[in-house]
């Protein structure tokens, strides 16, 4: 029972005698317009939310060109040439600042530890007193390896003046311990 649709037309089209009664067509118009209406559009209903978009599209739009002009204006500017000096031996390389890392916290580690008293104020002074001196030969190296660039006699000096300090901070806090014990003694006597 199927058939081609493009066939029967074709059969159809030869056939002229077929013709439509006069007014078929408004009669069909009238009955697809009962069964189907066409609602008329509410021109007052939505009006203010059609204002209130328009206004903020309005406003989103030149809010986002107002951005955009002062972003390309900012691009014009002359830009500023970033400074690749190497400011500590943790620029050099990440290994070199694993290492600086590691005794930079060792050495602030153990001078938070350190109990500093009335009596023992001098001694940690005179310990204080030299790694202010070490710190500043640390920054005269860096100094000297932004001139020169890395080379293995500042980086290795750079590093032996960091474990001097931590050294320096440890055997800080041995005597203050040996010295609290003195006191100590001194007191039970």
């Amino acid at each position: 029972m199927k058939q081609d649709i493009r066939d029967l037309y074709k059969i159809e089209s030869k056939n002229d005698a077929v013709k439509m009664s006069e007014g078929h067509e408004l009669r069909f118009l009238q009955k697809l317009e009962k069964e189907l209406p066409i609602q008329q559009k509410s021109t007052n209903r939505f009006i203010l939310f059609k204002i209130a978009a328009s206004v903020t599209l309005l406003l989103g739009l030149s809010f986002g060109a107002f951005k955009y002009f002062k972003a390309s204006k900012v691009e014009t500017d002359p830009i500023e040439v970033v400074n690749t000096e190497i400011k500590s031996l943790g620029d050099v390389s990440p290994d070199f600042k694993r290492v600086e890392d590691y005794y930079l916290a060792s050495i602030n580690l153990e001078l938070s530890k350190v109990q500093l008293t009335p009596e023992n104020k001098e001694l940690f002074d005179g310990y204080i007193e030299r790694l202010k001196e070490l710190n500043d030969e640390y920054k005269k190296l860096t100094i000297e390896l932004n001139e020169n660039g890395p080379n293995e006699a500042t980086l290795d000096a750079l590093i032996e003046n960091l474990k001097y300090r931590l050294k320096l901070v440890m055997r800080l806090k041995d005597k203050l311990n040996d010295f609290n014990l003195e006191s100590l003694e001194q007191q039970n006597i």
